[in-house]
């Protein structure tokens, strides 16, 4: 393996990373603007509020996401597999 194909597999690998966490991701951003928001017109300033909903949204989201993020995951690895040299 020569230092190309090993910089492009890289790079690969971290496309496919952003691609699967960015779903996560952005509900998680959501979810806090939002739960911030709401804190700051109620002017609550309770700590537990803000990790309680994000956490519990990430999960969801996750269980929604997992197929796609399952089916991203394997067609990336047969992808890979199918490259490889045989010796």
């Amino acid at each position: 393996m020569n230092s190309e194909i090993a910089l492009d597999l890289g790079r690969q690998v971290l496309f496919l990373i952003l691609k699967v966490s960015l779903p996560l991701l952005c509900v998680g951003l959501i979810v806090g603007v939002s739960v911030s928001i709401l804190q700051a017109v109620t002017q609550i300033q309770e700590m537990t509020l803000t990790f309680v909903p994000k956490i519990i949204a990430v999960i969801i989201a996750a269980i929604f996401f997992m197929p796609w993020i399952i089916s991203q995951m394997m067609t990336f690895t047969q992808r890979m597999l199918g490259e490889m040299p045989i010796p």
